[in-house]
């Protein structure tokens, strides 16, 4: 059996998985983000470690046999997040998040600094990447960046923790801005650009590779065997691709969770300099993407739940009955966005609410605004070369056939729900580490699970949703200017 954990933004994840066929067993522990400030979002790295103990404890004891079996362990996570560390190798304030848009004025210097930013890292300068907060530090946090000795990612913190090792992989280090995609190496240019040494960085591995082996402490700590091996592992969105076979050239999925991801899987690396696609490198040696990133993803729906007083399911219900003809229109930007827009200042709200709006309709509204985000998304990653009429579906907020089939009716493409799905990259880190392990080959990493639903796009509500796209893309247009002076 294998062990797989997923570092998510609102929760701990963690399955245990045979290196073939379904996952035996999941769970999973709560976390919190911190907003201090306008555009601030942290969260605090001991919370990361406490909530894996927590999991690993209730996996456990749901499936203690398995648990007592397990040979190997694989590590996924959010990407970008900056964890800065002291000489004592504990984190020196709470972790820069990915949805974090502080350092805005640190992009535009690292841009002029080198000239062919995107070609080598994969993308822009974006706020929420790694690089940019770390030049945020040294300009606002002076005295702090002074006592840095490591950076690590939210994941490999964890890794830390269970192994005294630091380390990375390709997929997550790919997000950060620092690392030469098409060498899979850290770049000193983009390091020298944002004030960060190089030897603050963790060692480079590919996602399969072992990087080291869980201590007595940490054994003690989750009730494992010392010595279990720990592969590298990837970035949430990758691993995810690695859970569902995502990794032959044209695999493309849709992942909504806390955030939501347009991908396809590359065999050579594709850089689109100009746009905001993200061209980084995959969790699999060899193998790359392109992707449109959002940074709100499902967090809508779970917010309008939050003060709205009713829980998703109920919401769901509510919107599958609301009369498309009364539906306002949403912008979803609770967290400024990314893809397509690289603005950090743009924020949410309704258009077109009545005295006669229901909660259901408002609902269905956000659903809609789902699924335009994924059509900014699906354009830009096509118009850099990457097209596709078919896609599979994963992630959390996946598990509603009313989302899924609004993503197929505005995308016009047909989506697939495979089975386990929603396990995503839990499921890939678990696979990366039957691979390390010998159990798995890369080979066998292109099998995909098998289809559990079909999705086809309806042609009239197609229609109705792309003359809503226009409307949604014009309100952005028009408040974005106001966002900014606010």
């Amino acid at each position: 059996m294998f062990l797989g954990i997923d570092i998510g933004t609102s929760a701990v994840k963690a399955v245990i998985a045979p290196a073939r066929g379904k996952v035996i067993a999941s769970a999973d522990a709560p976390l919190s983000i911190d907003s201090p400030y306008a555009l601030w979002r942290e969260q605090n790295p001991e919370d990361w470690w406490t909530a894996t103990q927590k999991a690993c404890a209730r996996l456990k004891a749901r499936a203690p046999q398995e648990w007592s079996s397990i040979r190997a362990i694989g590590l996924s996570g959010q990407m970008h997040g900056a964890v800065v560390l002291g000489q004592d190798y504990r984190p020196l304030r709470p972790a820069i998040l990915w949805n974090d848009g502080r350092a805005t004025k640190e992009c535009r210097i690292i841009e002029e600094e080198v000239a062919n930013l995107a070609q080598i890292a994969g993308v822009r300068a974006l706020p929420g990447l790694t690089a940019p907060k770390i030049l945020w530090l040294k300009r606002e946090e002076p005295s702090l960046y002074a006592a840095i000795a490591r950076i690590l990612l939210p994941k490999d913190f964890v890794r830390l923790q269970m192994t005294g090792e630091f380390a990375t992989d390709m997929a997550d280090a790919a997000g950060t801005l620092w690392l030469d995609e098409g060498k899979r190496q850290w770049s000193e240019a983009i390091c020298a650009a944002s004030a960060t040494d190089s030897g603050w960085l963790p060692g480079l591995h590919e996602g399969s590779e072992q990087t080291g082996q869980l201590s007595r402490q940490a054994a003690e700590a989750l009730g494992l065997r010392t010595g279990i091996p720990v592969a590298a592992g990837g970035g949430d969105t990758s691993a995810g691709a690695v859970g569902i076979g995502a990794v032959s050239d044209g695999d493309t999925f849709l992942s909504l969770g806390t955030s939501g991801q347009f991908y396809i899987s590359d065999e050579t690396y594709r850089p689109s300099p100009k746009s905001y696609v993200h061209a980084f490198a995959h969790a699999v040696p060899g193998r790359w993407c392109r992707m449109g990133a959002m940074l709100n993803g499902a967090s809508p729906l779970a917010w309008f739940a939050s003060v709205s007083g009713a829980d998703i399911p109920a919401l769901i219900a509510e919107a599958m009955a609301a009369r498309l003809d009364r539906v306002p229109l949403f912008l979803p930007y609770l967290a400024g966005e990314r893809s397509p827009h690289n603005d950090p200042y743009i924020r949410g709200g309704f258009m077109g609410l009545e005295t006669t709006t229901t909660r259901g309709e408002m609902a269905r509204a956000v659903i809609d605004a789902i699924a335009y985000s994924f059509c900014d998304a699906r354009d830009i990653v096509a118009a850099a070369g990457g097209t596709a009429d078919r896609a599979m579906a994963i992630g959390g907020g996946m598990r509603s056939d009313l989302v899924v089939q609004t993503l197929s009716d505005a995308l016009g493409m047909t989506l697939t729900r495979n089975i386990g799905a929603h396990t995503g990259p839990a499921y890939g880190a678990a696979r990366l580490a039957a691979v390390m392990e010998g159990a798995l080959s890369l080979d066998d990493l292109t099998e995909k699970p098998p289809v559990e639903t079909v999705f086809e796009p309806d042609e009239a509500e197609t229609g109705r949703h792309a003359q809503r796209l226009q409307t949604y893309r014009r309100l952005y247009q028009a408040l974005a200017p106001l966002a900014r002076t606010a």
